[in-house]
């Protein structure tokens, strides 16, 4: 009987320790395999698989809102840096014409300074030869008087008398203009 036990035992064991050969099938660990799998997909479908899925999908929004932010900031920066290089030509532009201004009013203001100059000079030159000229008469009438004067002392010698000096000396000048006049 106690063979009989053990070789029953031997018997239940192998029953219960699985195939003897990888090729044959085992339909009872089949079936609870495949029950839990089952189990084990309707869990991961019902709570786990949502929350995967909702986490993606915004993960995919997240990434989505940051290209397209970062498309924004890069058509910004185009326009930007287009709008600096507008400006940057208009500054160039504008420096140029004021550069051009600048060289015109030099010239203008050069002109004008050698405008004055010689306005100046001329003016100078002008009151020179007034100066020359009163000069030249004051000096003339200062000649007709000491020829006058000569001219009296030179008749008086020889008429050896003296005239009245005031008379004289009128009808000296009168002679002297006449003389001045028809020459």
């Amino acid at each position: 009987m106690t063979l009989m036990l053990l070789v029953g035992l031997v018997q239940e064991a192998a029953e219960h320790a699985g195939p003897a050969s990888p090729f044959e099938v085992n339909f009872g660990l089949f079936f609870w395999t495949w029950a839990v799998f089952l189990v084990l997909l309707w869990l991961l479908k019902k709570f786990a698989f949502p929350a995967i899925l909702r986490v993606t999908e915004e993960r995919e929004q997240a990434i989505q809102r940051q290209l397209s932010d970062a498309e924004k900031a890069n058509t910004e920066a185009k326009s930007l840096l287009e709008e600096n290089r507008r400006q940057l030509a208009q500054a160039r532009a504008e420096a140029q014409t004021l550069m051009a201004e600048a060289k015109v009013t030099a010239e203008k203001e050069r002109a004008a300074a050698l405008e004055k100059t010689r306005h100046e000079q001329e003016a100078l030159l002008d009151r020179a030869r007034r100066d020359i000229t009163e000069e030249r008469e004051k000096a003339i009438l200062d000649l007709r008087r000491e020829a006058v004067d000569l001219s009296l002392a030179a008749a008086a010698r020889l008429v050896e008398q003296r005239f009245d000096a005031d008379a004289d000396r009128a009808f000296v000048q009168g002679y002297i203009n006449s003389l001045g006049k028809s020459n």
